[in-house]
């Protein structure tokens, strides 16, 4: 009786408390839907459709993404080694390939690029600590000294007590990856919870759903206001329990930029007693430098001034301008801070300890994170930032004054995004690409476009408001003619499968190919 009320009646009592009835039988009907699906798809005649769609993708993708310079071509290591001329001229060859036109500020987000001079400079600081690796200390003290401190500014950017602490990761993935380690290990520690869950609302970024698979975690996803587009904090509470071993939330989230109530999410981790992390990986510095740059307030405050907020992650190589591969994660004691390290004193190679998940990690980027900051230091990120934030504004504005668009929640940092009822989205950004070279990126439920604006974007904003316009006059006139299923788009077919209960499984497959092919040398097809 006692594993039947455990392991069934308690956690279908949790589900339909936390969803409500329906909603926990249509994840029932999906999971069953699912599982049918699946067989069906092992039959001959329909595996054999499925294949030639799979393998039709393939071929698109090898003829995208496999795009191979001239007379560079290396399969294994040359029998005699270059001259340094030769390898600098195929450098060259390899960074003149066609690529998107990041450069001229025409991709969301992806390059934070912090201007020629500081490119200069970050080259120059790498180069000095090319070789160094922050697993040795002893034989590098000058790093050791610059990741306290590059973890000790950010800190003090959001305001840490004095018993505040961090480390730095290779990026905001395993930043998350870390906060929600270190949780599992609290909680496993110090009140024996071995069925760990997490509670986060469903913009978080999918990092979060990757450290509930690596970590064996339960993830329990809360609705968004309808009209805000931020977490819903009363089912958040819904779906707290007392195997809840943290909760998260984002300032802003990837999806919307829209920034979560962090003060209520505060209450009610100290209501429970629960760890909060704020994922501040894309809102960076320009959440922290916001109300410098912009001179008002935020509407609210979301860092360790909040008494609940227990660890806080910060992409310092977004709008911190750093190389990439950096980032901080903070806490609010060093007391959590120990359950993400990893210490083993029986190992027969010596004792081990490693404060992240990585092992030797390249000093040169922290290096390079360290001269960035103190290379621009306050007035710069407020200069930056302050740019950044009004060529947000702008897009918003321009989005607003279009009748076609509508604007999701209220985006008041980097991150734009819209939507529409009139025409079809996927195929306005596959519109914008193909004619005009954008970028955006693609969302869904409900499809969606958002730009992340970045400091090469502020160079090109106009231009974008005004191929929006073209591609949106088009998109209707099209709609009015030929109906609303008369656009051809690519991204549309791929996120209408995506959604579809029955071939989730294929996307899932597709997007592994996509993978695949980052790794292949050579087209099979």
């Amino acid at each position: 009786m006692y594993i039947l009320y455990s392991w069934i009646f308690i956690p279908v009592f949790r589900t339909v408390y936390g969803y409500g009835l329906f909603r926990s039988i249509h994840f029932v009907y999906v999971r069953c839907a699912k599982f049918v699906l699946s067989l069906l798809f092992k039959l001959p005649a329909i595996k054999k459709k499925v294949d030639k769609e799979i393998n039709d993708t393939k071929r698109m993708l090898e003829n995208e993404l496999i795009v191979k310079a001239d007379n560079v071509d290396h399969h294994k290591v040359p029998e005699i080694g270059f001259s340094k001329e030769k390898v600098l001229q195929e450098l060259s060859f390899l960074d003149d390939l066609k690529a998107v036109a990041w450069k001229e500020g025409k991709v969301s987000g992806a390059v934070y690029h912090g201007g020629d001079e500081l490119i200069q400079l970050q080259t120059d600081a790498i180069h000095k600590f090319a070789v160094s690796n922050q697993l040795h200390p002893d034989a590098f003290p000058g790093v050791r000294q610059m990741e306290s401190e590059v973890v000790s500014m950010v800190l003090n950017l959001f305001n840490a007590p004095p018993s505040g602490c961090g480390t730095t990761s290779s990026g905001g993935s395993e930043s998350l990856l870390l906060a929600c380690l270190a949780a599992r290990e609290k909680a496993l520690c110090e009140r024996g919870i071995t069925n760990p869950e997490i509670v986060a609302p469903k913009t978080i970024h999918a990092a979060v759903f990757k450290a509930a698979k690596y970590f064996n975690m339960k993830l329990n996803l809360a609705d968004l206001d309808p009209e805000t587009y931020t977490v819903d904090t009363n089912h958040m509470k819904r779906l707290i329990n007392s195997n809840t071993v943290i909760i998260l939330g984002s300032a802003p989230n990837f999806p919307y930029g829209t920034i979560d109530n962090i003060p209520e999410l505060s209450k009610l981790a100290l209501k429970y007693n629960i760890p909060l992390h704020v994922d501040c990986c894309l809102g960076s510095f320009v959440i922290a430098y916001y109300e410098k740059a912009m001179g008002k307030r935020l509407p609210f405050e979301f860092d360790f001034r909040l008494p609940g907020v227990t660890s806080i992650s910060c992409d310092t190589h977004k709008y911190g301008f750093a190389p990439k591969g950096s980032s901080v994660i903070m806490y609010r004691s060093p007391e959590l801070r120990k359950y993400q390290y990893y210490i083993s004193s029986d190992w027969v190679g010596g004792l081990y300890g490693s404060p992240t998940l990585a092992g030797s990690r390249p000093g040169a980027l922290t290096v390079g994170a360290w001269a960035t900051m103190v290379y621009l230091g306050d007035d710069g990120y407020t200069k930056n930032v302050r740019d950044i934030l009004e060529t947000s504004l702008k897009l918003r504005k321009a989005i607003e004054d279009i009748p076609e668009l509508d604007l999701i929640g209220d985006p008041i940092l980097s991150v734009v995004a819209f939507k529409s009822d009139k025409i079809n989205v996927h195929a306005l950004g596959d519109k914008l690409s193909k004619q005009y070279g954008w970028h955006l990126s693609s969302l869904q439920q409900p499809a969606a476009l958002h730009l992340a604006v970045t400091k090469l974007t502020t160079q090109a904003i106009d231009e974008l408001v005004i191929d929006i316009k073209k591609c949106v006059k088009e998109c209707v006139e099209i709609v009015k003619k030929d109906g609303p299923n008369a656009i051809k788009s690519d991204t549309a077919q791929l996120y209408g499968v995506a959604e579809s209960i029955g071939t989730r499984g294929v996307v899932e497959e597709l997007v592994g190919c996509f993978i695949d092919t980052l790794y292949q040398t050579d087209k099979t097809f």
